[in-house]
Protein backbone atom coordinates (compact mmCIF):
# COMPACT_ATOMS: atom_id res chain seq x y z
CA UNK A 1 0.00 0.00 0.00
CA UNK A 2 2.45 2.34 0.65
CA UNK A 3 4.58 2.17 -2.41
CA UNK A 4 1.64 3.00 -4.25
CA UNK A 5 1.30 6.09 -1.84
CA UNK A 6 4.91 6.85 -2.82
CA UNK A 7 4.19 5.99 -7.16
CA UNK A 8 1.70 8.50 -6.64
CA UNK A 9 3.38 11.23 -5.01
CA UNK A 10 6.08 10.75 -7.67
CA UNK A 11 4.00 11.36 -10.67
CA UNK A 12 2.22 14.49 -8.48
CA UNK A 13 5.48 16.06 -8.21
CA UNK A 14 6.09 15.20 -11.84
CA UNK A 15 3.05 16.58 -12.87
CA UNK A 16 3.47 19.72 -10.48
CA UNK A 17 6.63 20.49 -11.25
CA UNK A 18 5.34 20.55 -15.39
CA UNK A 19 2.71 22.92 -14.62
CA UNK A 20 5.02 25.43 -12.90
CA UNK A 21 8.01 25.14 -15.39
CA UNK A 22 5.25 26.09 -17.85
CA UNK A 23 4.01 29.02 -16.15
CA UNK A 24 7.22 30.47 -16.11
CA UNK A 25 7.73 30.10 -19.36
CA UNK A 26 4.17 31.46 -20.32
CA UNK A 27 5.24 34.42 -18.06
CA UNK A 28 8.55 35.24 -19.51
CA UNK A 29 7.37 35.32 -23.21
CA UNK A 30 4.62 37.67 -22.08
CA UNK A 31 6.76 40.26 -20.75
CA UNK A 32 9.33 40.18 -23.39
CA UNK A 33 6.72 40.67 -25.86
CA UNK A 34 5.30 43.67 -23.63
CA UNK A 35 8.93 44.94 -24.21
CA UNK A 36 9.32 44.26 -27.87
CA UNK A 37 6.05 45.79 -28.48
CA UNK A 38 7.16 48.99 -26.23
CA UNK A 39 9.90 49.22 -27.66
CA UNK A 40 8.68 48.65 -31.32
CA UNK A 41 5.69 51.84 -30.58
CA UNK A 42 8.21 54.04 -29.07
CA UNK A 43 10.20 53.80 -32.06
CA UNK A 44 7.49 54.26 -34.05
CA UNK A 45 5.54 57.23 -32.93
CA UNK A 46 7.12 60.84 -32.15
CA UNK A 47 8.11 62.21 -29.13
CA UNK A 48 4.92 64.27 -26.79
CA UNK A 49 7.10 65.82 -25.06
Amino acid sequence: MSQNIIYALEILGKGMGSIFAVILLLTFIVILMGKLTERKNKKNSPDEA
